[in-house]
């Protein structure tokens, strides 16, 4: 007996991994298809190690549906790392069936032999194709953040972290006093950069008064 066994991922802890579940429920629902279990979780779909995912297929049977919302759900991977999901998928004689990947749905009700046969290779042809415009899409999306960044670094929209200035105040005092940097990073957590920089400040501020 074949199981369903639903994947829901979000990317953040901030999203919603749940969102689509009503979707799924309802297209189980039109195929006459019953859930067994929900495997959820906030990771990047650009990244293999993804616990839950990996439950899921360790928990499958030969003929399990894994049943996902989109394809993107399921990997916005590199091209060798698809290939290993792939071939995990593969041994573990999974089918997959993507709400957004039409071809893939008559996988959900396939009986005989020949007939799923065709429906996969059909259907893996297919779920390549989408795995790599996921990752397209997902290298475009971080190609054109980089570079909005840079933009708004260019036009001053974009500033550093706001200075600490009551923890740099005290610093400045620490370094002025003569206190060495090893004593002051052990004592306050700062770091050799940050010291070099406000040390740099104060030798700049010195050279000023003495002008």
């Amino acid at each position: 007996m074949s199981f369903v066994r639903a994947y829901l991922r979000a990317s953040t802890k901030e999203q919603d991994a749940t969102r689509a579940k009503g979707s799924l429920d309802q297209f189980a629902t039109e195929h006459g298809l019953k859930i067994a279990a929900y495997y959820t979780e906030n990771e990047s779909g650009a990244k293999l190690q993804r616990p839950e995912l990996f439950r899921l297929l360790s928990d499958c049977h030969p003929g399990d549906i894994l049943l996902v919302e989109q394809v993107d759900r399921l990997s916005r991977l590199n091209d060798t790392d698809w290939k290993r999901l792939r071939a995990e998928i593969a041994a573990k004689g999974v089918r997959v069936v993507a709400l957004d990947l039409p071809t893939s749905h008559q996988l959900a009700n396939a009986t005989d032999e020949f007939t799923g046969r065709m429906l996969e290779a059909v259907n893996g042809m297919m779920l390549d194709m989408l795995a790599a415009i996921a990752r397209k899409d997902y290298e475009d999306r971080r190609r054109r953040q980089a570079e909005g960044i840079v933009k708004a670094k260019e036009d001053g929209r974009m500033k550093g972290r706001p200075e600490n200035g009551e923890r740099n105040a005290r610093l400045l005092k620490l370094l002025a006093s003569g206190v060495s940097w090893k004593d002051i990073t052990a004592t306050t957590g700062a770091s050799s950069s940050t010291l070099a920089r406000l040390a740099k400040r104060l030798k700049s501020e010195a050279g000023q008064d003495a002008a």
